[in-house]
This record gives structure tokens, sequence and C-alpha cells, in this order.
């Protein structure tokens, strides 16, 4: 159901509903499905051969949780998850929860000082993590961090640069001063359980349950409570339609919200089976766990359809099985939209939009919308939330099909960012308006279409990622006299990132070499893919660069 209340002058849409809301914590939903489902299988990880069924899943949740208050964790202390697709990752998004823990989501692809910043900037009282992945070895890089841990008893680390962390916890080896996994899971004694039972009665839906950060450089670390991922997925799962026995292919990051809230919260409100295909984004792993697992839905970025539609091998898999998915998490072409149709047999493919700070869904298509709606449209608004499309610099609203700033208001909005109160007040109005920054307008029926971006953000792949952060690491190479970044379109991620330097007076250097200079130091999706040199850029009458003339130059 939708109200739409406009006049000629101007739009604004309310998700009514018959449907209530959903006042459970995470804990609360996550038991009920374990109640009505206890032997059906929750998740698998293809990977690491793991599965669980709802009742294994909450068994090992309970003493999980129970094992991080016998470390003495307590109700508001912060946990940082810094991993890829692993069992444990989801299994500590639930344990925190049940234990009133704050999760703190960490990007795998984090570098020493982007790690330190983001554990000293929330305060994080443990991490957890593997020893290392891929190329990147993350206890060495805590060590770098904190020297004290080789010489701390595990469970007592005191140290200077981060002076509220207390444990390390390893996911796969045994490390001087750092507590394995097992450990915790065996710290829990019958104290514990009870003292987490009793911690039921005091946890509320409206409590704080996750930290994403959406930008290290300005420190801005956002958290949401469970009443808004808890609603967020009802709502959304609901005009998906899924029915019974659905299983899901999730190749989204969980650090991220479409990965943590569409896969893990979604499992435990509608009881749906999630499979994982790979520990990192793998297309032709995907194809095979949606063959081998009868996937009936299917998420993804654009990034990752184009991935899969172009695995060279496509038509050896058998996709009869797969019904639906949503794309979301950057711009989705239209013709990328109707290839998903027909070469991958998800016929009820919708597009979804949404920020981190909004839990992360606002507009969703129905699966029963007409091609046009699914592929040029991110459908309507969901249940209980509202939206309004106004003019950026006055904040009055538009009338219909006019481009404006889209504002979002009710339970998905975050409760505000970490411990930046000036911050939080630029986005959000007094009467709890969020100011998305995103340009869109809708129809008479309430279809929005996303027309572009009032943030100078680039999403490449699905990653958010912020120009300034790169400038002001670009600023520190000897030779850079000036960056601006900006974002270039690309077929496959969307966009490109392209740095457009001047030199130092005198100076010689070539885009290898900026480009060597960045690996290590920033996230390997931060490195700029084209480097240009330029003597000048194109001002406006104030001074401020024209970023919008500087992203067409590399066209090729």
């Amino acid at each position: 159901n939708l109200t739409l209340c406009f006049t000629a002058a101007s739009i604004y849409v309310h998700g009514t509903s018959s449907t209530s809301l959903l006042h459970m914590t995470v804990a609360e939903s996550l038991q009920r499905s374990v109640e009505r489902w206890p032997d059906r299988e929750a998740m698998a990880f293809l990977q690491d051969g793991v599965r669980k069924t709802f009742a294994q899943f909450q068994q090992d949740v309970d003493q999980a949780a129970a094992g991080l208050l016998a470390l003495g964790m307590k109700k508001g202390d912060r946990l940082g998850m810094w991993g890829p697709n692993t069992y444990e990752w989801v299994l500590f998004q639930f344990a925190t929860a049940k234990a009133g823990i704050i999760l703190v989501a960490v990007n795998p692809a984090y570098q020493v000082q982007e790690v330190e910043f983001a554990l000293q900037k929330v305060g994080c009282k443990a991490v957890v993590c593997p020893t290392q992945f891929k190329t990147l070895n993350y206890c060495d890089m805590l060590r770098k961090i904190c020297p004290e841990i080789e010489t701390s008893s595990p469970g007592d680390i005191k140290s200077s640069r981060l002076p509220e962390l207390r444990s390390v916890i390893v996911l796969d080896s045994r490390q001087p001063g750092m507590l394995h996994f097992e450990d915790v899971m065996q710290a829990g004694g019958s104290q514990h359980m009870q003292q987490l039972q009793d911690l039921q009665k005091k946890i509320s839906f409206d409590d704080p349950i996750n930290i994403q950060f959406t930008s290290v450089s300005d420190a801005q670390s956002l958290f949401s409570s469970h009443c808004g991922w808890m609603a967020c997925k009802r709502f959304c799962c609901h005009r998906k339609y899924f029915r019974p026995h659905t299983r899901v292919c999730v190749p989204v990051p969980l650090y991220h919200c479409f990965g943590s809230v569409g896969g893990g919260i979604s499992m435990a409100v509608h009881g749906i089976s999630t499979v994982f295909p790979s520990r990192g984004y793998d297309g032709k792993a995907n194809l095979a766990a949606i063959e081998s697992e009868r996937c009936t839905f299917i998420y993804g970025t654009p990034t990752m359809y184009v991935d899969m539609l172009n695995q060279p091998d496509l038509t050896k898999y058998d996709l009869s099985s797969v019904e639906g998915g949503i794309m979301a998490g950057s711009p989705c072409p239209q013709e990328l939209v109707k290839k998903v149709f027909s070469d991958l047999n998800a016929k009820e493919i919708t597009l979804g939009y949404g920020t981190t700070e909004n839990s992360p869904v606002t507009f969703l298509a129905s699966p029963l919308d007409n091609v046009e709606r699914k592929t040029e449209t991110v459908g309507y608004i969901t249940d209980h939330l509202e939206a309004k499309i106004v003019d950026p610099t006055t904040g009055m609203v538009v009338p219909v099909g006019t481009s404006g700033e889209i504002m979002i208001r009710g339970y998905c909005v975050m409760l505000e960012y970490w411990n930046d109160r000036a911050k939080t007040d630029e986005c959000i109005t007094k009467d709890r308006w969020y100011k998305t920054g995103d340009i869109g307008s809708m129809d008479t029926y309430g279809y929005c279409r996303i027309d572009g971006r009032i943030k100078d953000m680039i999403i490449r792949g699905g990653e958010n990622i912020y120009p300034a952060e790169i400038e002001q690491f670009l600023h520190r190479h000897p030779k850079v006299k000036e960056a601006q970044v900006v974002g270039v379109k690309d077929e496959r991620m969307g966009e490109e990132i392209c740095a457009c330097i001047k030199l130092v007076d005198g100076a010689d250097c070539t885009a290898e070499e900026i480009k060597a200079y960045c690996k290590g130091q920033i996230s390997h999706f931060k490195i700029p893919r084209y480097v240009l040199f330029v003597t000048s850029y194109p001002l406006t009458i104030t001074g401020k660069v024209i970023s919008s003339v500087l992203a067409p130059l590399p066209s090729s």
C-alpha cells in the first residue's frame, strides 16, 4: 500500500501498510525462526564446508555470546569484525546482538592506517579476525599498531595507540597475546549463560546494534538499531514474495549492509536459507553455487551481475532454480537488468535503492512490476517509511517529475553518526528527515528514478569511495603539488577512479609510480585506475574545481 500526497507543486509518499512494524530484537527474531524451523538449513559457507541448521546456529550463538561476557565485555561495548565472508562473521553478528554488544563492521581490505583509525574512532574493546586474507596478514598489522600484544596476556591487552582494546580473537591460529576462537566458545560457564538470559530483559529493539564506516578519513561512522535492521528486512522480503524454502545466493560482502542485513538478518526474520559461495567475490563460484545449491534468489551489485553474465562457460550451468533477486549498491544500467532477466533466468529481479544510513533499503520494486518500471526506476517506498523530493537549495518540496534531493524519514534512519553531533545535525533535520545527498524524481505513482548524486562520492563496483580521502593521501607524495579525484563511467565497475594530478614544479612522474605509491598504503579499490597529469584545473569564478569537467577526460 502507498499513500501519495501531491499537488501541482509538490510530492510526498508514505508507505502505509496493513502489517505492523516488527518490534523485536535480533535475538528474539532468531529464536522465533528456530522454534518454527529448527532443522532447516540456515546457512551454507561453501568454500569452508560449513553448514548450520537454525537450531545448531542458535546453540553456537549462545556459546559465543556467553564467551564474550566471560571476557568481560558488557552491553554497549564495541567489537570489531574484520574479515571476509565466513561463518564466524555471521556468528558474531548475532552473538554481539544477543549480548547487547555493538558490532563494528571493518572492511577486510583496510590497510594498517585505516584499521587503526576505525578501531580507535569507536573504541573497540575486542577485534575478531582470521590470521590473514589474500595478501593481508591481519595479525601482523595489529602487531604493528599494538606492539604490546606480543607481551600481553590474552584478553588483557594494554595499548597506547588503542587504549580501549583488550582482546584480539583469531579465528584460525594461535598467536602470542591473542585469544583463539575456541577459547571464546569454551569460556562461557553456566553463570555467563544465566547472565545472557538476564540481559534479554534489558535489551530493547531501539538499542544500537551495529556501526558501519562510510568514510575513514572523514571520521564518518554511523550506528543503527535492532528495529531499523529488523523492520527493513521484514518489509523488503515481504515485497520480494519470498516463498517457502527460499535459498538466497549471497556473494555480497558481509561487512556491507547488503550482506549483513540482506543475508544474516533476512535469514533470522523470514527463515530463509543463505548460501555464501566464497570468502571473497568469485563470479564462477556464484554460478556453481546457484546450480549445486538450487538457489532461488540472487543478491548482487551491478558489477557482480556483469561478471556472472560474462563467464565464458555461463551456458553450461543449470540456473533453472532461479526465480529472482535484488540488484543494488550502485546505478543499475537498463540493458544489464534485461540481460539478467534472460540469461540468468531471474524473471523477478528487482532494483533497490537506499543508503547505509537507512538500514539500508528505502525504495524497492515489486516482482510483479513491468519491465519498464523494473529497469528505469528503483521502485516505490517501503512500508512505514516516508519520502519526499526537495529543492536542495530551498528545502521546499518539488513538483511531480521534478528532480531534487531525496529525503527519507522513518524507522530505518540511523541513530546518529558516532560521537559526531555536527555531522548528524547536518544530515538529519530536527524533524528526523534524512538528507540522502542523492538526486531523484518521483512519478504520479510514487516510483522513484535516481538521476545522480549531490555528493562527489564514487561508487566503484558497489564500494563507496570518497575522493577527499584519496586526495589527502596523494598529497603526501613528495612530487604531488595538488590532486583532484573524480569518478569516470566504466561498463563493468559502474565507475572507476581517475586522479588528476598537478606535479611540483620541475618534478617528473609516471602513472605507474603513483599507483605503486598507493599499493599497500590504501585499500586496493581506492587506487586510481587512471592517472592524468595536468598543469591546471577548470575553476568556477569562486575558485572551486569543476569536477564534472574533469570526469569525462579519460574516456577510453
